[in-house]
């Protein structure tokens, strides 16, 4: 996080007190091909951190386990293969479909999403069957590094901010979207901090 990041969301005072308590934290994009970004996510969709770890170690054993697949190997697998690993049906459909763009260049280059802006890069992956907006998301916030990017279906964002402001209910992310617009243009920073709130949360620690 740079430093003019910080001191745009610690105009907030809540968010103030939230950077006070956690402290800096360090994001560098993971900058991994689309094809590994986008399935990677569809792996960790609704699940915990920890079961989404296990199944993304036995995926990648499916391939003799020496790092991520390429989408030609992935192609080639059958997908009750692919369950094996502990994916869902649909979710072992959606990533053998990516993989299948990414063969036939229909999926866009990490170089390629460079170029794109925010809005038309989650409008492009959206129309692909299994990538819904969080999933988009996931892959311009750690894969890509944008920095103005909150995603306000995370559950995990959601609670961050019901815990930090201390609200009783969770946040609709219509509210949250809306509230969001004063931690432009570092939303992603905002995002962050509110993960981690929920985090420190789920340890007994806020």
């Amino acid at each position: 996080m740079n430093q003019a990041a910080m001191e745009h969301i610690r105009a907030d005072v809540v968010m103030a007190s939230v950077v006070e308590r956690i402290g800096p934290i360090t994001l560098s994009p993971r900058r991994l091909s689309t094809f590994q970004s986008l399935a990677q996510a569809i792996i960790h969709q609704q699940l915990s951190g920890r079961a989404a770890a296990t199944i993304l170690s036995r995926f990648q054993a499916l391939f003799g386990g020496h790092g991520f697949p390429a989408p030609e190997q992935v192609v080639r697998v059958r997908l009750k293969r692919l369950t094996s690993a502990g994916l869902s049906g649909a979710k072992a459909s959606y990533i053998r479909d990516i993989a299948k763009r990414a063969v036939c260049g229909e999926l866009p280059s990490l170089e390629k999403c460079d170029e794109m802006k925010d809005a038309d890069l989650i409008a492009q992956l959206t129309e692909i069957k299994g990538i819904g907006r969080w999933t988009a998301e996931m892959l311009l916030i750690f894969n890509l590094g944008r920095p103005d990017v909150l995603p306000v279906d995370d559950l995990g964002v959601r609670r961050g901010f019901q815990v930090a402001y201390r609200k009783r209910k969770l946040p609709q992310p219509k509210q949250l979207a809306k509230f969001g617009e004063g931690w432009s243009p570092h939303r992603t920073t905002a995002a962050w901090y509110l993960w981690r709130a929920a985090d420190f949360l789920k340890k007994g620690e806020w």
